[in-house]
């Protein structure tokens, strides 16, 4: 039992996906795995331990924001030996090849959060996802049919911009950035310094040009395909 979350030894699976949505963690367990038992309910960030086609997963809530996420992943690591570490979450979409709906594939994540570079005193650091779980969740997509948009994405610690800012996301928009989200830059961060595997799949829930979004009852069951893609990752 680690500070943040009550489960036992071993009850926690090896490969474990992320939503931010203790919600969607609860759908997920309900709807696509077999004889999911919930084994955290500390603060309402529910975890749940179950079987995909025979395979052992769970599927543990996080939060918002990199402080929130990192606490789960910091302890899922190093408390309970996760060793694959997924997060299915949403983004916002800042291109105008990005659609609402797409699934991103985060291949890194920069960031406007003082986080990674206090832990690298200062400098600058890339944090990057694991080339074999890139590779699995690009053929994994492909034999679903589903088309994946790959790239750098913008982890940030700011949700709501000053008004009087016309468009925060210029620099990022310049520099290629497909989407901004608030956790892969620390996920990333820690599975490099853990050695563990890490990966990021996003779906493109609203648009910061066109103003287009998915409305909140659509957030459980339009995703689908996203956590589809990364269930094939325990092929």
């Amino acid at each position: 039992m680690s500070i943040h979350i009550e489960a036992k030894p071993g009850e926690i699976a090896d490969f474990v996906l992320l939503p931010g949505d203790p919600l969607r963690a609860k759908f997920i367990a309900e709807n696509l795995l077999d004889n999911a038992v919930c084994y955290s309910q500390v603060r309402g960030m529910l975890g749940f331990t179950g079987t995909y086609k025979g395979k052992r997963v769970s599927v543990q809530g996080t939060g918002m924001g990199l402080p929130s996420h990192l606490i789960y992943v910091n302890e899922l690591i190093s408390d309970y030996g996760a060793k694959t570490l997924v997060r299915i979450g949403t983004c916002g979409g800042m291109r105008d090849d990005i659609k609402v709906r797409d699934v991103i594939m985060a291949v890194s994540a920069s960031t406007d959060s003082s986080i990674i570079s206090r832990a690298v005193n200062g400098m600058s650091y890339a944090p990057t996802a694991s080339f074999d779980l890139l590779l699995k969740a690009a053929e994994g997509a492909k034999k679903l049919g589903l088309t994946l948009k790959a790239g750098n994405v913008l982890s940030s610690d700011i949700f709501y911009h000053d008004v009087e800012i016309t468009d925060p996301y210029a620099v990022w928009r310049k520099f290629g950035v497909l989407a901004v989200e608030m956790e892969t830059a620390g996920l990333y961060m820690q599975s490099s310094r853990f050695n563990v595997q890490a990966l990021s799949l996003l779906t493109v829930s609203d648009h910061l040009i066109t103003g287009e979004h998915c409305f909140p009852s659509e957030r459980q069951t339009a995703f689908m395909d996203m956590v589809k893609v990364a269930l094939t990752l325990l092929d």
